[in-house]
């Protein structure tokens, strides 16, 4: 493995086209362009980080965004399978939820996740929405690291 990185890719993991639109709409705010691979469900997420089926494998993501609430695979059985092997145990993955429900961040935190992000993304407002705001400015950190 050479040590020059290539360029930081996002794998976003969201059922809801409107959610995909705001991310794209602030990532493109925050001048961040790197390359976004969308999954609309824990499972596709999967196939492509495996290359299993039609899917061609993906190149490791740096950062995922999961979101909790999806058909077929949620979010957290995602990051139970992302944790329990070897090839995506590191991976940076933030978490998208509308709620913030005392026992799902707990699960995650169990799962080892880098952040939350409380949707509906609202990055500018300070105050209410404050720990949306942290969650992503981490995220947008790790990505401008890898820049």
């Amino acid at each position: 493995m050479s040590s020059d990185h290539p360029t930081p890719s996002i794998l976003l993991v969201e059922d809801d086209q409107m959610d995909v639109m705001n991310v794209q709409r602030e990532l493109r705010r925050q001048n961040i362009d790197v390359p976004l691979v969308h999954a609309r469900n824990g499972r596709d997420a999967l196939k492509m980080l495996r290359g299993e089926g039609a899917e061609p494998k993906i190149a490791k993501p740096d950062v995922v965004m999961l979101d909790i609430n999806m058909p077929r695979m949620n979010g957290l059985e995602l990051l139970e399978v992302l944790r329990s092997d070897p090839e995506f145990v590191g991976l940076n993955v933030f978490i998208m939820t509308t709620s913030d429900l005392e026992s799902e961040r707990l699960k995650a935190q169990q799962l080892a996740v880098s952040g939350y992000i409380i949707k509906p993304l609202s990055f500018d407002k300070f105050g209410e929405g404050g720990t949306s705001v942290d969650g992503f400015s981490l995220f947008l950190d790790l990505l401008k690291l890898k820049q």
